[in-house]
């Protein structure tokens, strides 16, 4: 990896630092699998740090942009599955 994570400079440390974990279970769908729930735990944390959606999609899109990995698509994926199942992208 040698790019940098989205992030603004008003959010506090732990803040920063659940954002980059919500980016780091993006990268870990696509690069082995990650646990339904352990994503939407994840995606959950983001969105009380992210609540609107155009900052969402502003987030997601730049992080897509420097990692080739979209966020939108795990999301969709990881919420049409049950319980249990593991999320892990193409």
């Amino acid at each position: 990896m040698d790019y940098q994570y989205p992030m603004d400079l008003d959010w506090s440390t732990d803040e920063i630092v659940d954002v980059i974990k919500f980016f780091e279970a993006v990268e870990k769908a696509y690069e082995s699998k990650i646990q339904k729930e352990a994503f939407m735990k994840a995606y959950r944390r983001f969105k009380e740090i992210v609540p609107g959606k155009a900052d969402e999609k502003n987030y997601t899109d730049e992080f897509e942009a420097v990692s080739t990995y979209s966020a939108y698509q795990v999301i969709k994926k990881a919420k049409g599955l049950e319980d249990g199942d593991w999320v892990k992208m193409k």
